[in-house]
């Protein structure tokens, strides 16, 4: 029996890189997964990826800054499975760093994706998982949302631990639900993600730095998500799950 039997999960940004590694574990281990995403080719490929292998998966298009959207996802949900046990908030933007010559439309951006995107997916689910009597949400922030770092974008940094601390809002106020809330914070991922958030030299010596000496990869990140999903973290919310290497604890 997998560690996610039966478990309904929702996955935004599953269309490539941690998101299509997220879905496609979770999938492995018996979840029925809703991928979701704004790349629908990329996205399709995954769910038939999936139910070759033998998994469960459906995909649909989900701006994760639009209300409405959450809101027909919502609905699909409720009518087709009656529950949902798993919120995975993973999709996010970044630009290449431009320090403080960001434009004020780059910035809007990354908060409407990173910020508002989590905010708009509990505030979706959440009454779909009470009804449920519980559940687990996950939301992917960053290593850059619990230090300022100066490779990182400040308006990625500032959505990201916005993203840091809401989930620990969202983990006090629904408790009492049955429902649990908390964030995965990457390090420097080896995905095409990361070349939107750094310069090629500033990811070079990311790499440098880091004390494990490699890059994280997609499934590192899968795996840790796994976990927070699972029935092994029940006693687990309000937590940071840090998953980068060594980078923010050690000093090299």
């Amino acid at each position: 029996m997998g560690r996610l039997e039966q478990k309904i999960a929702l996955i935004t940004g599953g269309a490539k890189g941690q998101g299509e590694a997220e879905a496609k574990l979770f999938a492995a281990e018996g979840a029925k997964v809703i991928l979701t995403d704004i790349l629908d080719d990329e996205g399709k490929k995954v769910e038939s990826e999936i139910t070759e292998l033998g998994g469960e998966a459906i995909y649909k298009h989900l701006d994760v800054s639009s209300e409405k959207e959450w809101e027909s996802i919502g609905r699909f949900i409720e009518e087709r499975y009656g529950r949902l046990d798993i919120l995975l908030n993973n999709a996010g933007i970044s630009v290449r760093n431009q320090g403080m010559d960001i434009s004020v439309e780059d910035w809007d951006l990354m908060m409407e994706v990173n910020a508002k995107g989590v905010f708009l997916g509990t505030k979706s689910c959440v009454p779909i998982m009470q009804k449920s009597g519980g559940g687990s949400i996950i939301n992917i922030s960053s290593v850059a949302g619990i230090a300022g770092r100066p490779m990182a974008s400040p308006a990625y940094s500032a959505s990201k631990g916005a993203v840091r601390v809401f989930t620990k809002s969202t983990a006090g106020r629904f408790a009492s639900d049955g429902i649990r809330a908390n964030s995965i914070h990457p390090g420097p991922i080896d995905t095409d993600f990361i070349k939107a958030v750094t310069t090629s030299a500033a990811t070079g010596d990311a790499f440098k730095n880091i004390p494990l000496g490699r890059l994280g990869q997609p499934e590192d990140i899968a795996y840790g998500a796994l976990f927070l999903a699972s029935d092994e973290s029940s006693f687990i919310t309000a937590s940071e799950l840090v998953i980068d290497g060594g980078v923010t604890g050690i000093r090299t």
